[in-house]
């Protein structure tokens, strides 16, 4: 019994670097939000974060960590928790009034639903904004109730 909770606390202290403080803090708030973040690959190829809206499960792909875009990976799965809190289950948009950078059109535009991109174009905004973790705690904090 012993080595199973020694091995598994280990597991769990080597699943989130510990020295990126805003990850940890909004890894904490979507976990106290009813959200389970899991630092392993994703069930969707080649996603590097993924929210699944029934079991209210978002993964990061643990290669974030090596490209250093962890927090912005997070930042941006964190609106999709707010948009799913929002829709009190279903996934609806916040109506922020802010625009993504140029850049990241192409990440959301691919899509072929028009719904989905102005989600995406909404959680592409809060991450590429000079303020995207405080607007991203913000957002949870705005529209997640705390579970735990």
């Amino acid at each position: 019994m012993l080595k199973f909770f020694v091995s598994s606390s280990l597991v769990l202290i080597a699943q989130v670097p510990t020295d990126n403080a805003q990850f940890i803090t909004l890894k904490n708030l979507l976990e106290q939000s009813g959200f389970q973040v899991i630092v392993e690959l994703p069930p969707q190829r080649g996603a590097y974060g993924l929210l699944q809206t029934s079991s209210k499960k978002i993964w990061i792909n643990p290669v974030v960590f090596d490209l250093n875009i962890a927090l912005p990976t997070l930042i941006h799965e964190s609106v999709h928790a707010a948009q799913v809190c929002s829709g009190e289950g279903t996934i609806e948009m916040l109506g922020l009034d802010i625009e993504p950078i140029n850049q990241a059109r192409p990440f959301f535009q691919r899509y072929g639903d028009i719904h989905r991109q102005d989600l995406e174009r909404e959680a592409y905004a809060v991450q590429t904004q000079p303020n995207s973790f405080e607007l991203a705690l913000s957002l949870v904090k705005k529209y997640c109730k705390l579970t735990s």
